[in-house]
């Protein structure tokens, strides 16, 4: 998957994928993917420009019906800020489903807004990261995140063709 966004035609994303990153910017998902290419290969990293899209690969729907049965990623990196649904409500609708209820969801969020992180975790976040502004700390940030989510932390069971 390029950064660049999704071809216009048929599902954009692997059927089979260890992370989804949900984020609407170019810029941003290319500085999000430089440290990740270290910890696991880019074709197995895919993005969701916006919430449907997201719900629509995670729950087997629309374009990704035949998913149903596949196994979730084993890490969603989500936006709090997306177009037609934002990240707390990506969030909510993923807790409320026995397909998605325990797969590792990080929100990555330039506020630091008590209610925003508050609502976040009420909504089911695993984790709520404040991306730092500049360059280094963010890749340290982000590198750090996914050397703990990826590499350390154990996946819930039963993860695989879930259905």
């Amino acid at each position: 998957m390029t950064p660049d966004g999704p071809p216009a035609h048929g599902p954009a994303l692997p059927d089979e994928l260890d992370l989804l990153l949900v984020e609407e910017d170019p810029l941003e998902v290319e500085l999000l993917l430089r440290p990740l290419a270290e910890l696991l290969p880019l074709e197995r990293v895919g993005i969701a420009r916006d919430g449907e899209e997201a719900l629509d690969y995670l729950l087997a729907r629309g374009p990704y019906r035949h998913r149903l049965g596949s196994a979730p990623p084993r890490l969603i990196l989500l936006a709090l800020r997306l177009p037609r649904l934002d990240g707390v409500d990506v969030l909510r609708a993923l807790r409320a489903s026995p397909r998605t209820a325990t797969v590792p969801a990080v929100i990555l969020t330039s506020s630091d807004e008590t209610r925003e992180v508050a609502q976040c975790y009420q909504a089911g976040a695993n984790s709520c990261i404040r991306k730092p502004v500049g360059f280094r700390e963010l890749e340290e940030t982000i590198g750090t995140l996914g050397r703990y989510w990826l590499r350390l932390n154990s996946a819930p069971p039963g993860r695989a063709g879930v259905g």
